[in-house]
């Protein structure tokens, strides 16, 4: 796989002409695309994704759902039917297991979330989890492999120790990635793109570092480039180990 199937651009924009243009715009150096809530309710949204996949392109569909069993079941059938890649879901065990259900034999992987990077110690306090973030996060990613989840979403502060946990057992898609300079916005748990890959993530969720960026293609491959140059950082270091 290469540093740039690693990247994941979120197109969390207001209308579906602007993450139309942001795609035209990446060409030849983004294919991986996430379409979260803020275009979920456009009527043209389902016609988007389906264009997406047909010119070769992966679709993350990060609706995070969390629903009865049934709702979710059917949910992430038909979300497998039109090819999506990657599919978040955000709930218990039961949850969890209906999203795998609802996968069926399909090549689409299912996502649970952990922690949202957004939140910190203080926030899950106030949510009434008596625990750590870091305790959170393991605990999820526990249940994300006894259920047969493909993977979780973490921040990369916590993909060494989900790494530590459950091995290679899971995917790890990193979002509250902020290459360096660059401010933190309403993220509280962000990492570099080097170091959430240094860290075990596998793949990389970037929204306004590329979308609000003065040239997108131009800082989309500087993260790319980051990425490729941590990959083989790391490459080295287990080469090393290895021995």
């Amino acid at each position: 796989m290469n540093a740039s199937d690693r990247l994941i651009v979120a197109l969390d924009f207001d209308t579906l002409e602007e993450a139309r243009r942001l795609v035209g715009e990446l060409d030849g150096t983004a294919t991986f695309f996430k379409i979260g809530m803020g275009l979920q309710l456009d009527p043209g949204t389902n016609a988007f994704i389906r264009e997406l996949i047909a010119a070769g392109k992966k679709v993350f569909l990060d609706y995070k759902y969390f629903d009865i069993e049934a709702t979710v079941e059917r949910a992430v059938s038909q979300a497998s039917k039109i090819g999506v890649s990657f599919l978040t879901v955000h709930g218990n065990s039961s949850v969890i297991q209906a999203a795998v259900r609802g996968r069926g034999s399909s090549s689409m992987k299912v996502f649970a979330v952990t922690v949202l990077t957004s939140l910190d110690a203080g926030d899950i306090k106030e949510m009434g989890f008596p625990c750590s973030v870091e305790e959170l996060v393991l605990h999820r990613a526990s249940l994300a492999v006894k259920w047969g989840c493909d993977g979780v979403i973490a921040s990369g502060r916590e993909a060494a120790l989900i790494r530590e946990r459950v091995g290679k057992s899971l995917l790890v898609v990193t979002p509250g990635i902020r290459p360096g300079g660059y401010g933190a916005d309403d993220q509280k748990r962000a990492m570099t793109p080097g170091q959430a890959i240094e860290a075990g993530a596998d793949y990389l969720v970037v929204g306004r570092p590329i979308t609000a960026a003065p040239n997108p293609k131009q800082a989309a491959a500087e993260i790319v480039a980051e990425i490729e140059e941590a990959l083989e950082k790391k490459a080295k270091v287990e080469a090393l180990d290895s021995k």
